[in-house]
């Protein structure tokens, strides 16, 4: 079965035709021009869809955005995304190419890639955690996704490790995210150096001998490790995936393996922690696997 599957990021949307082995064909990536508004963005991809894809059978759709993935409604975005909250994905793609259509958040997508197809295709259980602009997450569970009552489950970028700390957009104070993102890590990096202003150069004036990041990062480490750790001790799982950009940093992971082991209670430390191997196929994939 070919599925046509669309990943909705804020600044672009991949599509490509993905098989029920998960090859994938015909990819292609265009710009979100999210601001536009999400009537534009959907009639935009619309188009792009009828323009050079012919012959799938259905669509899976991850997106950026709290979802209510039974009724394919866009329940929350944020102000990157104007006009989006609202919109039934599902009954618009449906009426337009007359072919099942599933749709999910982006995270919870990427775990279902990951299960399938990547890293976490040998276990039943495991936590995925992504790591960018925020710290996002999806808790897989007899290889299904945890969605919770109100489908908004795992949001651990919200975990208040902090109290009483930095304000987050969410309006709570101490949240995960304001300490353990990449944007965190930034803006640490940059009170040393303006230049920092992604992960990519910081690694490269790691990589140059400036040692003044050598203490940034690993002060941002821990606050990951924190994280992993709380969560470790609350759901005992086999494994936690962690991905984002900046996870390809292969001195990042082993800091963060050694850092939870370093403060994980013992009878936990059987938890392995990897990294999220499909890259930025992972939420097409995930995409995919809707109907799988």
């Amino acid at each position: 079965m070919n599925i046509l599957a669309v990943d909705i990021g804020g600044t672009s949307i991949k599509i490509c035709l993905v098989d029920e082995k998960g090859l994938t064909s015909n990819f292609r990536e265009i710009d979100s021009e999210a601001m536009k508004g999400g009537p534009y963005l959907v009639e935009n991809l619309m188009k792009v869809i009828e323009a050079h894809y012919s012959g799938f059978e259905a669509i899976g759709i991850s997106t950026a955005s709290q979802v209510d993935s039974d009724k394919g409604i866009i329940v929350y975005a944020n102000e990157n995304f104007p006009g989006y909250k609202g919109m039934n994905l599902k009954a618009l793609f449906e009426e337009r190419f007359n072919v099942r259509v599933k749709v999910e958040n982006d995270v919870n997508a990427a775990a279902l890639g990951e299960k399938f197809f990547g890293a976490g295709k040998d276990f039943e259980d495991f936590l995925c955690l992504t790591y960018g602009t925020g710290v996002g997450g999806a808790i897989v569970m007899n290889s299904t996704v945890y969605k919770g009552l109100n489908g908004i489950a795992a949001e651990v970028g919200h975990l208040v490790l902090h109290p009483g700390g930095v304000k987050c957009n969410c309006g709570c104070y101490g949240c995960y995210e304001m300490y353990g993102s990449t944007t965190a890590l930034v803006k640490q990096a940059m009170k040393i150096d303006p230049k920092y202003t992604n992960g990519r150069k910081i690694f490269e004036g790691l990589d140059e001998g400036d040692k003044r990041l050598e203490t940034v990062l690993e002060n941002w480490v821990l606050e990951i490790a924190t994280g992993l750790v709380s969560l470790t001790h609350i759901f005992n799982p086999p494994a936690i995936i962690i991905g984002g950009g900046i996870m390809e940093q292969d001195v990042l992971i082993k800091m963060v393996r050694e850092k939870v082991l370093e403060l994980i209670i013992d009878s936990f430390k059987d938890v392995q922690i990897m990294r999220a191997s499909l890259g930025n196929k992972a939420g097409l994939l995930g995409a995919a696997a809707l109907h799988m």
